[in-house]
């Protein structure tokens, strides 16, 4: 018995001995050292990945029709379908992906992704309006192989918050760098997406690399926020079985924040314009980093709170509050109560309240609470899917339906309209899973 104990010890030195340096460190040091490290890791990887996504958004294409419809809106149809689409397929692939395929994973989509800027380049329009669907198909699935590393751990709140604060931050970051490059360094509009993506590759495998390193959750980990694992078909079904009806409510709730998330990522460009900040690179920047640094204040805050049940419903009360402040901050603009800045600062904060907690912390929360053994890619891809498949379709209804109508305006009528129905939405779904957990008996 004693050999056979010191065998065990010298293979688990042999082990650690093994692992690179950094992850031994990761093992070893404490909470905040970890968390520092992957929360930085994670941040500055989706940020440059963004890059080869949403760029574009800062050129407007202006003048260019075709069939009836503006170039930019065609490429950003064309691309939400890509994205859209690998939104679906992630349902399946991201919910079964092996740890050890994430980084190659990330490699090989990121690098179609810029190929399609280059083929966007030399391809004539509107022939290259196809490789915005290219594009888009591939990076939609990066998300859930970034967040693979991140959940399931005591501090998944702070980890899922520094990452997805980076789509607030590099959402104004790209659209200022296509700025910058179109008007500082006279890069065409066609050719600025490819450079940006030139800019951001060399950083982009620095952290990846980096990340790669993180060692997988604790044992600790594991007893507070229940094991992860790759769901296989018949566990996502019956998954979906056990909680179909909060299901809906929160899917539909999160359909109408994609649609207007993505709504103000894509023709902020032209919103600014209308409200006389055309010529200004740095408003893009500007706003989003007060945004970013509140909701990461909010979300990784939430960690402090140990009871899974609990940490579920204070999600929903945030989404909750944050779909009130973007129809109070309207209506205060439209009083002319606030000016232009303060208004998009205030949007994009009740938006990215709403918007955040359906990237990561809600379903890990929702996974923790009912003790059920998984992955967050699953219903997190779920989500995804119907919710860029509103976009592409709220973005049909408005350039086929009511093109004559500024996009101000919808952007205004859609704010409204998401803090009504949203925030009832997500209170019923707030209410349902209150009720399940009562009656809910772990699954053996």
């Amino acid at each position: 018995m004693k050999a056979a104990g010191n065998h065990s010890a010298l293979m688990s030195k042999v082990s650690l001995s093994a692992e690179h340096p950094i992850t031994r460190w990761l093992r070893q040091t404490n909470a905040v050292g970890f968390t520092l490290y992957t929360s930085l890791a994670a941040f500055c990887l989706y940020t440059c990945v963004y890059a080869f996504r949403k760029t574009f958004a800062a050129a407007s294409f202006d003048g260019i029709v075709y069939w009836g419809v503006s170039y930019k809106v065609w490429l950003v149809i064309f691309q939400v379908v890509g994205y859209g689409t690998s939104k679906f397929i992630g349902i399946k692939v991201i919910s079964e992906l092996k740890a050890q395929a994430r980084s190659t994973g990330i490699l090989i989509l990121t690098g179609i992704g810029g190929i399609s800027w280059l083929l966007f380049a030399i391809i004539p329009a509107p022939i290259n309006i196809i490789f915005l669907f290219t594009n888009g198909l591939p990076l939609g699935m990066i998300w859930g192989m970034v967040f693979g590393y991140l959940e399931g751990r005591r501090m998944t709140e702070v980890l899922g918050a520094a990452l997805s604060v980076s789509f607030i931050f590099s959402s104004g970051l790209c659209r200022s760098t296509g700025a910058y490059l179109i008007r500082d360094w006279h890069i065409s509009e066609t050719w600025m997406p490819f450079m940006a993506c030139c800019i951001y590759t060399i950083p982009l495998l620095l952290f990846l690399y980096l990340l790669d390193k993180v060692p997988p959750p604790s044992a600790r980990d594991e007893q507070l926020r229940t094991r992860r694992q790759p769901m296989n078909v018949s566990e996502r079904k019956k998954f979906i079985q056990a909680f179909l009806p909060g299901i809906v409510l929160f899917v539909l709730c999160y359909m109408l924040l994609t649609i207007y998330r993505d709504f103000r990522d894509n023709f902020s460009a032209e919103v600014w314009k209308s409200l006389g900040y055309g010529n200004s690179p740095q408003i893009f920047t500007t706003t989003e980093i007060p945004v970013a640094i509140a909701v990461l204040v909010i979300m990784g805050s939430i960690m402090i709170i140990r009871n899974n049940k609990l940490a579920l419903m204070v999600n929903h009360l945030i989404i909750a509050a944050g779909m009130a402040l973007i129809g109070t901050s309207t209506l205060l603009f439209e009083k002319h109560w606030i000016d232009p800045t303060t208004w998009m600062i205030l949007i994009g904060l009740g938006l990215y309240m709403g918007y955040v907690p359906f990237n990561s912390l809600f379903f890990d929360r929702l996974i923790a609470a009912f003790q059920y053994v998984g992955t967050v890619g699953f219903i997190m891809y779920v989500a995804d899917s119907f919710g860029y498949l509103a976009s592409v379709c709220m973005l049909f209804f408005k350039e086929f339906g009511y093109s004559r109508i500024g996009w101000l305006q919808v952007f205004i009528a859609s704010g409204y309209i998401i803090s009504v129905a949203g925030s009832l939405l997500i209170l019923g779904s707030m209410l349902y899973f209150h009720n399940k957990h009562k009656r809910w008996q772990k699954p053996v």
